[in-house]
């Protein structure tokens, strides 16, 4: 009888200590916010950064900049104030710092006061703004202004759209989406897709892992690289590198300069104009070689190799896959 009773305190105990696990757990983030606005005369020069938090930027009045930010603090093994006093802390004294029409946002100097903490940002502004952007974890989104725009998280997805200068946007990990960068747009990802429309001006697009999909509306210079995904790229009027580890490379366009495509397991297929002249230099390890246009070739012909002029020469197309079809048309 008395083994079963202390059994049974030794189960009560238990259970009570894991409610009060649970209630700490509950009382252990606090949530809060502030909204702020800030006249300013255009153009204005925005940096905003949180350590972890999305980052949203749209248009509004050409007038003013409004801060909306939304604050998640937990309780830290490290904090001496409580995971409420800090959001009313914040709440207080918003990281917002203004000379002129220059903003910065989320500079926390006390580290106690920034640690465990999370700021998303919801930000109008006028439309010439140049915005610079970075977040730890989270998501960006910034459209309708006209940049230049940086984006950078350590994590997350960036969608990204009709900017009149020109786009960075990087991320450690997650996809990349831009809808118009007239200037030029320099994409990075470890890992995710980048898809990029109404584009002009030199792009560069890279992925640690993941497709590329692109589409140009004026001409410009291209620069692509993915080690396992395939890549499509439409309306490219200008010279043009583009390496896959792994996976299709195909091409719509007209050379404006060399043209250099390899890749280490896939096909490579080419659209060109019906007068496109230029130099082909095309190989394949393991797989055959297909042109529409008329080729004066040169040296020793092969199923595998294929070298020579087209309509007199041009710009050097040097095509080249281990293994797959290329295909010129």
């Amino acid at each position: 009888m008395n083994v079963r009773l202390a059994l049974f305190a030794v189960i009560a105990a238990a259970a009570s200590s894991a409610c009060a696990i649970d209630l700490d757990a509950q009382v252990a983030t606090a949530l809060g916010g502030f909204d702020r606005t800030l006249q300013v005369t255009a153009p204005v020069d925005l940096d905003v950064q949180t350590g972890s938090g999305s980052i949203t930027v749209r248009r509004g009045t050409d007038t003013e900049v409004r801060v909306v930010a939304q604050i998640r603090a937990q309780r830290g093994f490290w904090n001496n104030r409580s995971a409420e006093e800090r959001v009313r802390a914040l709440e207080a004294n918003p990281p917002i710092a203004q000379t002129g029409s220059s903003i910065r946002l989320g500079e926390i100097e006390d580290r106690e006061l920034r640690r465990n903490v999370s700021i998303s940002y919801e930000l109008t502004v006028p439309l010439n703004t140049r915005v610079r952007s970075r977040s730890g974890s989270g998501s960006v989104n910034i459209e309708s202004i006209q940049g230049p725009v940086e984006a950078r998280t350590g994590s997350g997805r960036i969608a990204i759209g009709r900017i009149a200068g020109a786009v960075t946007a990087e991320t450690g990990s997650g996809s990349i989406e831009v809808l118009g960068a007239s200037q030029g747009l320099n994409a990075r990802t470890g890992s995710g897709s980048v898809e990029a429309r109404d584009l002009a001006g030199p792009v560069e697009a890279r992925s640690g892992s993941g497709s590329i999909r692109l589409a140009y509306a004026a001409a410009g210079d291209g620069d692509f690289s993915t080690g396992s995904g395939g890549i499509s790229v439409v309306g490219l009027r200008g010279r043009m590198r583009a390496h896959a580890g792994s996976g299709s490379i195909k091409v719509e366009g007209q050379p404006a300069g060399d043209w250099n495509i390899d890749s280490g397991s896939g096909g490579i297929s080419l659209r060109l104009p019906p007068d496109a002249s230029f130099e082909l230099n095309a190989r394949s390890s393991s797989g055959g070689i297909h042109t529409n246009h008329p080729i004066e070739a040169r040296g020793s012909l092969s199923r595998n190799s294929l070298q020579g002029r087209v309509r007199g020469g041009g710009p050097r197309l040097d095509l080249s896959t281990g293994s797959g079809t290329i295909r010129l048309e």
